[in-house]
């Protein structure tokens, strides 16, 4: 399942707070040069390569004098504002000494839902790898509420992936890889070599909640991240970023973390933006006729096939269409809703809005 990254492909590496930071809760020098220079290698290797950085939170709440990392919105966004600053000001004094050129770029997983913000970041991303400088992603945390509370950057990891028609997405973390359980609660807790996408131990692994203390992600936005590069066509590698080369490794198709392994037909932007950034408004759940129409007819899905409705969904709403055992088989955007969704004749998600999800003679993954 494994395998070597292309020759010339770019690759995304994603490295997070726990990994940047030292027990004081500042950013810890040597760590961030450690991650300079997994990309400094990659480029020197011939791969164009993004780096989606965590820790501009972490930079700056020791200089507002706190002791540790805010729970209050508004100082999370004034320490994600100072912090900024410092951990650029970092990257630009380590790479340079690589003789390399950095640019910030600072996303939120909406570019998705707007194609002009779509191709743009897309031009300019592309653009910098062209001319050898680096882009240091990050989410606006100083502005975008959602992102400072839940930690999106393994998700924005994925959106670049895409973006750049990435040949591979490093996620580099505090642990080994991915478990089949939570390695500090339980002794049987295996570490997973290769998954495919759409394994149900990936749902299992989601139940998790764990947290690192300087991060606001986790395992469950790991695992959610590589399934969206995954239906973006890009395999994906969680990994423990104290270990030695683990980039390379990783692109040389090493043994090393959990690697994931991604879609064969790749979701265009509009469909990985259903698929994962509308929230979900409601759930309706079909017969088998419908399941077999939308996932191996590519059909359209009328009211006919609609058993039950959940939530009150409204047109335009995203919802999730479910089997009648609760499996989920696709999400869409409603074109009627909750209350008309299953009158006779009525087209309840065109095909155009739709995104199958289910997998065949797999189980389908969970995007919840």
């Amino acid at each position: 399942m494994r395998r070597p990254l292309e020759a010339g492909a770019a690759v995304v590496v994603k490295i997070g707070s726990s990994s940047l930071t030292g027990s004081d809760g500042g950013l810890d020098e040597a760590r961030v040069a450690r991650v300079v220079d997994h990309v400094t290698h990659l480029m020197t290797a011939g791969h164009p390569t993004v780096l989606v950085t965590s820790g501009a939170i972490a930079a700056g709440f020791p200089s507002l004098g706190l002791k540790t990392r805010p729970t209050a919105i508004a100082d999370l966004q004034v320490a994600a504002a100072v912090g900024q600053t410092k951990l650029m000001e970092r990257y630009a004094r380590l790479f340079s000494s690589h003789g390399i050129e950095i640019g910030q770029v600072l996303l939120t997983k909406d570019v998705l839902g707007n194609r002009q913000q779509y191709l743009n970041a897309r031009s300019a991303l592309s653009r910098m790898l062209e001319l050898g400088v680096v882009p240091i992603v990050n989410e606006n945390d100083t502005v975008v509420v959602d992102e400072v509370k839940l930690g999106d950057n393994d998700r924005l990891a994925a959106i670049a992936s895409h973006l750049i028609g990435a040949g591979m997405l490093v996620i580099l973390t505090d642990t080994p890889g991915l478990f089949t359980d939570d390695p500090r609660l339980s002794d049987d807790a295996e570490l997973l070599s290769a998954v495919l996408h759409s394994d149900g131990v990936l749902d299992s692994i989601r139940a998790s909640d764990g947290k690192g203390a300087l991060g606001s992600g986790g395992v469950v936005t790991k695992v959610v991240a590589a399934r969206m590069a995954a239906f973006s066509g890009v395999p994906t590698v969680v990994a423990a970023a104290d270990v030695p080369d683990v980039v390379a490794k990783a692109v040389a198709g090493e043994a090393v973390g959990t690697w994931i392994d991604p879609r064969k037909e790749p979701l265009s932007a509009r469909r990985l933006w259903i698929a994962f950034g509308l929230a979900t408004s409601g759930t309706v759940t079909v017969d088998g006729g419908a399941v077999d129409a939308l996932v191996n007819g590519g059909r359209s899905l009328l009211a006919v096939g609609i058993a039950d409705t959940s939530g009150d969904f409204q047109q335009g709403d995203a919802i999730e269409v479910v089997d009648e055992d609760g499996n989920l088989c696709a999400k869409g955007v409603a074109r009627v809703g909750a209350a008309d969704a299953m009158i006779p004749g009525v087209e309840v998600i065109h095909r155009d809005d739709l995104v199958v999800l289910r997998e065949k003679r797999h189980r389908p993954p969970s995007l919840r």
